[in-house]
């Protein structure tokens, strides 16, 4: 009687302490997230729709340079998001299909050299490895949807502004600030200096819509 009543006083129940590590340890543990695949189709997304934004505003840019009609630079802007984001979807399905017969040939090949007792681990491995892949139709999707995005900030820019010379400012004060703030995401996602990167992002900007815009003039200006 005194042995039970000190086993119970005293706290120590190593049956039940075992039961309930045993219970804990057959629970099924749940996956961490991996956030280095989110990074990276941030960054993807981020540089997408910085192309849009670039490519557009100095399309746009270029027609400005010899067309002062606001009807003309909203038509090839337009013209420009569709195409870009066509070209980027196609272009990134193609890339990410490649990638994804080369990655499926790698399992093939690695399966054919497992023995036949560790079948089961390779099954697993099969469903992982299926879960890694990427997807082509996502990857295409997501590369038009960033462009457009990019795109749609000197369109809207540019969309309720007839007259010309504050229409050019607006859209290129539009653009400078989107510019900025995809270098400091890219910087972010990157792990990159903030400052060095947006400012590199931004110069690179400016310097191709003054290219496209002083060529443009020339072109003009010559009448070639």
């Amino acid at each position: 009687m005194a042995s039970n009543q000190e086993s119970i006083h005293g706290t120590k129940f190593p049956f039940q302490v075992q039961e309930m590590e045993r219970q804990m340890n057959l629970e099924p543990q749940k996956k961490e997230f991996d956030y280095s695949k989110r990074s990276q189709w941030l960054r993807a997304a981020v540089l997408g729709a910085n192309d849009g934004l670039v490519s557009t505003a100095s399309l746009m840019m270029g027609v400005g340079a010899v067309k002062e009609d606001i009807k003309a630079m909203i038509i090839t802007g337009f013209a420009g998001l569709v195409a870009g984001a066509c070209s980027m979807a196609i272009g990134e399905f193609v890339s990410v299909y490649s990638q994804l017969d080369i990655e499926v040939a790698q399992m093939k090949r690695e399966k054919r050299r497992e023995d036949a007792f560790e079948a089961p681990k390779v099954e697993v491995q099969e469903e992982e490895n299926d879960e890694s892949l990427p997807s082509p139709v996502q990857a295409a999707a997501a590369s038009a949807l960033a462009f457009s995005l990019g795109a749609m900030v000197p369109l809207l820019a540019a969309s309720f502004i007839k007259a010309y010379r504050v229409r050019i400012g607006v859209v290129v004060a539009a653009v400078t600030l989107a510019l900025m703030v995809f270098g400091w995401l890219g910087a972010v996602l990157g792990r990159a200096p903030v400052v060095r990167t947006a400012a590199r992002v931004l110069i690179g900007g400016w310097l191709a819509m003054a290219i496209t815009f002083g060529l443009t003039k020339l072109i003009g200006i010559k009448g070639l």
